[in-house]
């Protein structure tokens, strides 16, 4: 990789770190910041792709209470390093380049979650220092070590980045060259399986008697191979705002005198029991 290469990537992994706190302009999510590796280092294609791919991994990752979610953005950062190094070997077919980024992703957001917790450790000081300097009304110090904080958590991912960055691309290269074909085979197919269980995450988290005939309506349409993708968003938008309507409709009949709960589909369902 030039300098100029490795530089943008050290600004997209800060960035991730610090989105994977803030939350605020998504940096961290696999889509942006996957996308971002990809064009900053000639390969934009294949980083939408595994970009895409593990953000339907990751939409079923989520801070519950005390339970930290995996970090996506140590797995978004370094998966796309790893795909880029491979892919600049010149003899890695891009596919297999992907399935291998696809399958360290899940041990590496593992790592990131642990690299996390260590710098969330680091900051509890400096939240005393904050205190500090709020008891005095010192308001500089307070907004210097906010950054600090934030920063710290940037760096544990820019850090790691550097230094994948600094592995030859033919080590990458013959690494996956080596491998024997039931490793890679068993990658390509992991790598189809993530899509269904990021979606399965999703939905075990949402599942509820109204949503499920939404589902059943989009896993039948989108057996109908003559509908595109823009149809079926499109199918699915208008679905929305007719639930919405009638929704609203039911709290309109429910403040003038009706029994409707404002959820139409649960009260029709409720209507069989």
């Amino acid at each position: 990789m030039s300098v100029v290469t490795v530089i943008l990537i050290a600004l997209v992994a800060l960035l991730a770190g610090m989105e994977g706190i803030l939350d605020e302009f998504q940096f961290h999510q696999p889509l942006v910041a996957c996308t971002l590796i990809g064009l900053v280092s000639g390969h934009l294609g294949a980083g939408i792709i595994l970009g895409g791919t593990l953000q339907l991994m990751a939409l079923g990752w989520a801070n519950i209470g005390a339970a930290v979610a995996p970090d996506a953005a140590l797995a978004s950062v370094a998966s796309s390093i790893l795909m880029v190094l491979a892919l600049n070997g010149g003899n890695v077919k891009q596919g297999v380049a992907i399935n291998s980024a696809i399958a360290a992703a899940v041990p590496l957001s593992v790592a990131g979650l642990f690299l996390t917790m260590i710098c969330r450790t680091l900051a509890i000081p400096l939240v005393h220092v904050q205190d500090a300097a709020a008891e005095k009304g010192d308001f500089k110090t307070i907004e210097v070590v906010q950054w600090v904080a934030i920063i710290m958590q940037g760096v544990r991912i820019m850090i790691p980045a550097m230094a994948l960055c600094a592995i030859p691309s033919g080590t990458v290269q013959s690494t996956l060259e080596a491998m024997p074909e039931v490793v890679t085979g068993g990658m390509a197919a992991g790598g189809g399986m993530v899509a269904a269980v990021g979606y399965a995450m999703v939905i075990n988290m949402m599942a509820t008697k109204e949503v499920w005939p939404f589902f059943a309506i989009g896993f039948c349409l989108a057996a109908i191979s003559q509908l595109t993708l823009i149809s079926l968003g499109a199918i699915g938008v208008s679905l929305a705002l007719i639930y919405l309507g009638l929704k609203e409709s039911a709290k309109s009949n429910g403040g003038n005198g009706g029994s409707g709960s404002g959820d139409p589909l649960g009260d029709i369902l409720n209507d069989y029991k």
